[in-house]
């Protein structure tokens, strides 16, 4: 009876097949679909299409996007544009890096394959910055920090912007002289971009070249912080993806639980929340999940903190669909873009963010 009973329960754990893969004309969508029957990082893969495409299909939601690194500089920006004007995104949460070394590319400029061993010594000398294994000049990256800088002497220097504000503004100036950066596509498509460390990049190195010619740029981080709060008075449920993690993940993170506090810990009316007993504070955990990341839970850094550890918090919910695939951007990207273009014929309804765009100042 007992080893009855223990076959049994053993069949519970039996309920889906690994399925292996054979080699035939398929399309990037298959591919991952069959990956997604099979086992480490490949499932994990196609199981992120999997959620991605049911956010998709999710009504009353907004999707936000944590980007970060430099994956500009290696290509990868274009899918962002992608991902921006088909809406597979509503808010945008990105390091500096990103949003403005895609400028270079939109210029008309370019980066180089290269190769990591070089002798860094000698591309000092010759005007070359590395990526790893991409060469940009450094004479380009001055003529996009001088275009920065003629932008920021437009702004008015008595008025503090938010990170959003200024890129929103920026991207426009941008689209007008037909740059079509990563700002630029998402100022014509109405998604509000959050860049929380902005000095942090080329930003800061054009506010002081602006700064030099006697204007004063004021971004002011915590109405950027007030500001990006206030889409979580709005929203039914929030999906957010990140790529890799950072500052624009804890940032996206705080959005489930930092919103009790602007709202003086009431309830928000026209969301599912949850009130914390010792406290009384509510959090709004994040419905869907998704992570790719090539950093590890057991350091410590939020990078590779675990979507389970950030149960604990109240940051993504429980019950919610969420998945983490370990493996580097520039691979997961492409994979995932394409799958998603393939899959998704349908078009989604999107929140509307004029009333945080276009307010007047």
């Amino acid at each position: 009876m007992h080893l009855k009973m223990c076959v049994n329960m053993g069949e519970s754990y039996l309920r889906k097949k690994v399925d292996s893969i054979e080699v035939k004309r398929k399309t990037v969508s298959q591919l991952l679909a069959e990956m997604g029957k099979t086992a480490f990082q490949g499932r994990k893969l196609g199981e992120t299409v999997e959620v991605w495409e049911e956010i998709l299909k999710e009504k009353n939601l907004t999707i936000i996007l944590g980007l970060a690194g430099s994956l500009s500089t290696a290509g990868q920006w274009k899918m962002v544009n992608w991902l921006i004007q088909n809406r597979f995104i509503d808010v945008l949460v990105s390091t500096g890096a990103n949003i403005s070394e895609d400028i270079i590319d939109a210029m008309g400029f370019s980066y180089w394959q290269g190769d990591p061993d070089v002798n860094d010594a000698e591309l000092l000398k010759t005007n070359i910055n590395r990526y790893y294994d991409v060469y940009g000049k450094e004479s380009d990256y001055r003529k996009m920090e001088e275009l920065m800088k003629d932008f920021i002497l437009t702004l008015d220097p008595n008025y503090a912007y938010s990170s959003m504000e200024f890129l929103y503004l920026f991207g426009k100036w941008l689209s007008e002289k037909g740059i079509k950066s990563i700002v630029a596509v998402a100022a014509e498509n109405k998604v509000p971009i959050f860049c929380p460390a902005i000095a942090d990049s080329a930003y800061g190195e054009a506010f002081l070249l602006a700064k030099s010619r006697g204007h004063n740029l004021i971004v002011d981080g915590m109405k950027d912080f007030y500001q990006f709060m206030s889409i979580g008075e709005k929203t039914g449920n929030i999906g957010v993806i990140y790529i890799g993690g950072g500052v624009p993940k804890d940032f996206t993170q705080l959005l489930a639980v930092s919103l009790s506090l602007k709202m003086s810990d009431k309830k928000v009316p026209s969301r599912k929340g949850f009130v914390r007993d010792l406290t009384g504070e509510y959090y709004y955990p994040h419905k869907y999940a998704i992570q790719i990341t090539t950093d590890s839970p057991q350091w410590g850094g939020l990078s590779g903190c675990t979507l389970e550890e950030a149960i604990s918090w109240g940051k993504v919910a429980s019950e919610g669909k969420k998945v983490t695939c370990y493996c580097d951007a520039t691979i997961a990207l492409p994979l995932i873009t394409h799958a998603l273009n393939e899959r998704v014929n349908f078009k989604r309804e999107v929140p509307d963010f004029s009333w945080l765009l276009d307010k007047p100042s």
